[in-house]
């Protein structure tokens, strides 16, 4: 009896170990754990006249442009393309919205800041569009044709705001990046309302299978059906408008558009914590849960930085060295070297398997 049980023990023991998320919230978890050692406080989480106070609950703040970034970006990457547009974007998106509600010159009305987030999403839903036809209308390699976008989409951003950095006032608009609901910071709530709807979306319907069909085999995918340029298309509307949300969140608190700083290397922030979250980059098989983890991973170090009092031109070292690690603890070759791979069976069983060997 004993022996079953260590036997059932070892066995859910290695599933743990094998599942592609095992190392990233190891990872998050160390890094909090590590964090909490140095800050003692950091752990801690208040509430304040019925509003949730942290280091924590900070960390999961400012975690959700990065989550919106790399939930587009996870979409883009399922069908084996990518997206370098997206710093781009959140810079259009903001200077646009802001532009508007300081043209407007009533930017306390609530109409008015939800006309400017709409315009804002609409003006970046029309980018990714842009860059779904050149990919998927026209046949242009991602690569090639988001770079256009991340090239000139500053310019663009530009021209919204005069070559001047916009400020303006506007309480409604401004609660989206620093208010609260229920007592919860309002990005956060954006960001769970965001992921619950994508989630539904792409695993409670057809197209997520679609998107790593196409990712794993486009040829073959469309010659059995699939509509792959206007799935194509779609997913770069969508990674456009979560790009053009991201830039609305990340500048309401200070309700200033500089467009030639917002969102620089956010691409590439995006594409790391889709990757640190499992999915890769050549297509097929994604993980939505994971870019939340990757999220949160790279907002924790940016906060360790701080915490351990490390010298702010090593941020970047630090930050590489951690996700290197992720990498390579989670990738094939290093199961394969350690035993913790799957080993797949053979029809018959253990039976069939020791025939091919013997035939060998």
């Amino acid at each position: 009896m004993t022996g079953t049980v260590q036997t059932s023990g070892l066995a859910w023991l290695t599933r743990v170990t094998r599942h592609h998320l095992f190392w990233p919230v190891l990872a998050l978890v160390a890094l909090w754990v590590a964090c909490g050692i140095v800050s003692p406080g950091f752990l801690d989480i208040k509430v304040v006249d019925g509003h949730l106070f942290g280091q924590l609950v900070d960390i999961t703040r400012n975690s959700v442009t990065f989550l919106l970034l790399a939930l587009g970006m996870c979409l883009v990457i399922a069908t084996g393309g990518i997206d370098l547009s997206v710093g781009a974007v959140m810079a259009i998106s903001l200077s646009v919205a802001l532009t508007y509600i300081d043209s407007s010159g009533n930017g306390e009305n609530a109409t008015v800041a939800l006309s400017a987030i709409a315009i804002a999403l609409a003006v970046a839903a029309v980018v990714g569009a842009f860059n779904g036809f050149l990919v998927a209308g026209l046949g242009i390699q991602p690569f090639i044709a988001t770079m256009i976008i991340l090239v000139a989409g500053r310019g663009i951003a530009l021209a919204f705001t005069s070559g001047q950095i916009t400020t303006t006032h506007s309480a409604p608009f401004k609660s989206i990046g620093s208010g609260f609901v229920l007592g919860i910071p309002t990005p956060v709530v954006i960001g769970a309302v965001v992921f619950a709807v994508v989630a539904v979306v792409v695993r409670r319907t057809a197209l997520g299978m679609l998107l790593e069909s196409i990712g794993i085999n486009r040829t073959a995918s469309h010659m059995a059906g699939v509509r792959s340029r206007n799935i194509t298309w779609l997913v770069y509307v969508i990674c456009g408008v979560l790009a053009g949300l991201a830039g609305l969140v990340y500048g309401a608190p200070t309700m200033a558009a500089d467009a030639n700083n917002i969102g620089q290397l956010m691409e590439l922030n995006a594409i790391m914590a889709v990757v640190i979250g499992g999915t890769k980059l050549d297509g097929g098989k994604f993980s939505l849960a994971g870019t939340i983890v990757g999220a949160l991973i790279l907002t924790t170090l940016d906060r360790a930085v701080i915490i351990f009092h490390l010298p702010s031109e090593s941020k970047d070292l630090f930050k590489a060295i951690v996700v290197i690690a992720i990498c390579i603890a989670g990738s094939e070759r290093l199961r394969e070297l350690s035993g913790l791979r799957r080993v797949p069976r053979l029809p018959g069983g253990p039976t069939a398997a020791k025939k091919v060997e013997v035939a060998a």
